[in-house]
């Protein structure tokens, strides 16, 4: 049987630090969030844009003189739609997040 030194009460647990609590409550959050809502309209935008590069239409006449229409898609246009659409919607919540904590995230006063 091995004895090993048995730690006391004191060394259980790590002392915690006295450090001063993070404020949640920043008015500069409403800043980061406007910014935020302004990069989502771009990326909107700019979704909406590589979805229109990534379609194309494909017109043929055949023999009979009868037109055939189709649709030809492209997918590295398409899959940046959706990526620059998927960043949008984490911007909006992101800053739906900011403006919450810019707003209503208020420091508890300690009573003792």
């Amino acid at each position: 049987m091995i004895e090993l030194p048995q730690p006391t009460g004191a060394e259980l647990w790590p002392r915690a630090e006295a450090a001063p609590a993070a404020r949640l409550n920043k008015p500069w959050r409403a800043v980061v969030a406007l910014v935020e809502v302004l990069l989502a309209a771009l990326a909107v935008w700019g979704a909406f844009a590589c979805w229109d590069a990534g379609v194309m239409t494909v017109s043929t006449t055949a023999g009979d003189g009868a037109v055939l229409v189709s649709q030809r898609y492209f997918g590295g246009p398409l899959a940046g739609a959706i990526g620059l659409g998927t960043l949008a919607a984490l911007l909006l919540v992101d800053a739906v997040r900011q403006l919450l904590l810019a707003v209503r995230a208020r420091h508890r006063e300690k009573t003792d």
